[in-house]
């Protein structure tokens, strides 16, 4: 479906190597997830490994694809520029590499900051950079047991663990971050999961 070495040339040749390492870590977490959660494993792979194509894009230029973007930046993330490079990623794959399949797309725009109504390869995706084998913040290996139990407990405890570090920043949160959190508590109500 999608030339893997290929992409994977052009992503070690545009990127820093530590971020290059943590593609190539979201994707093989992204593979190991689609295969315990029945996704097809390559594209979940491929996914992973494109999930940052633009992370180290000079801010200016993820604006303008974001902008550009017919996926729906909203005025928070606007002005948020840590989060512009998922909607730009997609906007560049599109347009560089015509990839069309939605899903993927929708996959990459919003790994930074979720929404309600994720598909499977979405929440992989998501999940998949937040339990990579090099993150080592507080609460990681919760985060990593809880997604091999659910994908949808590991959504929520990832959700409120971003609103935690957003809140602490004081900064804005995206309409979608908030749909997708109300959306997992929902399922959740009686979970007690402190971050």
């Amino acid at each position: 479906m999608y030339d893997v070495e290929k992409m994977q040339a052009f992503l070690r040749g545009r990127l820093s190597r530590e971020r290059f390492a943590h593609t190539m870590n979201v994707a093989k977490e992204c593979r190991r997830l689609a295969k315990l959660y029945g996704e097809d494993p390559d594209r979940a792979y491929f996914a992973g490994m494109v999930h940052d194509i633009c992370k180290e894009d000079p801010r200016q230029q993820q604006l303008e694809w974001a902008r550009l973007s017919d996926m729906g930046l909203c005025p928070e993330e606007e002005a948020a520029y840590k989060v512009w490079h998922g909607v730009a990623g997609a906007y560049f794959l599109r347009t560089h590499f015509g990839v069309i399949d939605e899903d993927v797309l929708r996959a990459v725009r919003f790994h930074t900051v979720g929404r309600s109504g994720m598909s499977l390869l979405e929440k992989i995706v998501y999940l998949g950079d937040m339990t990579s084998e090099e993150r080592s913040y507080s609460g990681v290996e919760i985060m990593r047991r809880t997604c091999n139990e659910s994908l949808e407990l590991g959504m929520l405890y990832a959700l409120r663990y971003a609103l935690k570090k957003q809140l602490k920043r004081n900064a804005l949160i995206p309409h979608y971050t908030l749909e997708a959190y109300n959306e997992y508590t929902r399922m959740f109500p009686e979970n007690t999961y402190h971050i």
